[in-house]
């Protein structure tokens, strides 16, 4: 379910850590697009996969470490990644960390 609009909201609050797991939360949900808040706990992660479209990867919190078709990246709190459409990446948690993926499909 997407946020009320017109209405202020601290992004890093909009979802908590949870032990040993990975929690998200749809902003926005369209057919042409989707932004969507996660949060990592330490050591958690997504197993290598694709998607069909180039998604934008911000740093909120924490420290991320993203391996895009083999290559390892390290992002911090600031920072953003576009992951490009149908090449293989994975995520992974050396500590807690929040980020909004935000994929547009058109």
């Amino acid at each position: 379910m997407s946020l009320e609009t017109a209405n202020i909201f601290e992004l890093a609050n909009l979802v908590e850590y949870q032990e040993k797991a990975v929690v998200s939360k749809e902003i926005i949900k369209k057919e042409t697009g989707t932004i969507t808040i996660f949060a990592f706990d330490k050591e958690e992660g997504l197993s290598e996969h694709t998607a069909p479209f180039d998604a934008l990867v911000q740093v909120l919190e924490g420290t991320l470490e993203l391996t895009i078709d083999s290559k390892k990246y390290t992002l911090k709190q600031g920072e953003i990644i576009i992951m490009p459409a149908n090449i293989p990446h994975a995520l992974h948690a050396k500590e807690r960390f929040k980020m909004i993926l935000s994929m547009i499909k058109s």
